[in-house]
């Protein structure tokens, strides 16, 4: 009779240490699990925050080429400006105006 008690006592033992293998077994899973999920969150913030990083840097560039070709158009008109107002003032001395300029169109 004492080797049942050793036996029920053994197998009670075993039972309840299987039981909180599970449980503890469960809690790491579920702690791997939030950890996993915390991973992935925190690649999406870094994978958001590269990409908001990457389209400043892209808007940046555009504006100062934007800024660039304007103040080239700006230079090139003002350099065309000058080219006519001296070609005007080399063909006019003043006295008499262009014949070109002073033509009645019919």
């Amino acid at each position: 009779m004492a080797w049942r008690q050793l036996f029920l006592i053994s197998c009670l033992s075993a039972v309840v240490l299987l039981s909180i293998l599970r449980e503890g077994t469960a809690v790491s899973v579920g702690t791997r699990r939030l950890a996993g999920q915390e991973v992935q969150e925190a690649e999406k913030r870094l994978k958001l925050q590269a990409d908001e990083l990457w389209r400043e840097h892209h808007e940046e560039q555009r504006s100062e080429f934007e800024n660039f070709v304007e103040e080239q158009n700006d230079e090139h008109e003002e350099r065309s400006r000058e080219a006519i107002e001296q070609w005007r003032q080399w063909h006019n001395d003043g006295l008499y105006p262009s014949y070109l300029y002073n033509r009645h169109h019919i």
